[in-house]
């Protein structure tokens, strides 16, 4: 199902991802279940931890460390699972979008751990972890024009578009909707991210994403 490009693998050894499947998930715009549920595990999250703390966290620091050799500055564009955990931590919130959309990010923000989420009925053929093509382009959700890619970015792709930056963000093309009933997790690993770690955030989302959404696991796999 996906699979991580040699150079790729030779410039960051020790990269490595998980895949998730779900079908027959039932998707609201929210629950009140699933909204105190967030309630109390924000508390948790803030009674334990401090922001100033987060540059110190062993997992933060490995995915700063990734986005430094990759040539992106970490305290710009931000990993998405820090992004997630500096807003709880910060308005003790997350957006709402969906109950899909908002497990998986609460899983994301406990975990450490970014995780690309996708349309499965909208990806076509094999997913490729690759270098961008330099003058490639690339839509990502909520964007208001595309992107040009310059070669230099780590990108899923299937057999059509690119449809995420690695690990950050993910494309309006695939994108999980109210009405999608299949959906592809890619939990991204990077290198110095223990395989406890991703084996951990896999177990949360099967965990989660049946107790809110409902369906289940329909496959699971990991690359290299």
């Amino acid at each position: 199902m996906i699979r991580i490009s040699e150079d790729v693998l030779e410039k960051f050894p020790g990269l490595s991802v998980r895949g998730l499947s779900f079908e027959g998930v039932e998707i609201e715009r929210s629950s009140e279940n699933l909204r105190n549920f967030k309630e109390k595990i924000f508390g948790e999250m803030r009674e334990r931890m401090r922001l100033d703390d987060l540059k110190n966290d062993p997992l933060i620091r490995a995915y700063r460390d990734f986005f430094w050799k990759m040539g992106i500055d970490p305290t710009k564009t931000r990993p998405s699972s820090e992004a997630l955990l500096r807003r709880i931590l910060q308005r003790g919130s997350l957006p709402e979008i969906n109950t899909l959309v908002d497990t998986y990010n609460l899983v994301s923000a406990v975990s450490k751990i970014p995780i690309a989420g996708f349309d499965m009925d909208e990806i076509e053929g094999e997913l490729l972890i690759r270098f961008s093509k330099p003058g490639e382009r690339f839509l990502g959700i909520s964007m208001e024009k595309e992107r040009e890619l310059s070669g230099k970015e780590i990108v899923i792709s299937d057999s059509r578009n690119v449809i995420a930056i690695y690990p950050y963000r993910d494309s309006e093309l695939t994108k999980i909707r109210d009405e999608t009933e299949n959906v592809l997790f890619i939990i991204c690993g990077a290198p110095g991210v223990g395989e406890e770690n991703l084996e951990r955030c896999e177990n949360l989302l099967k965990e989660w994403i049946q107790e809110f959404c409902g369906g289940k696991v329909s496959g699971g796999f990991k690359a290299p």
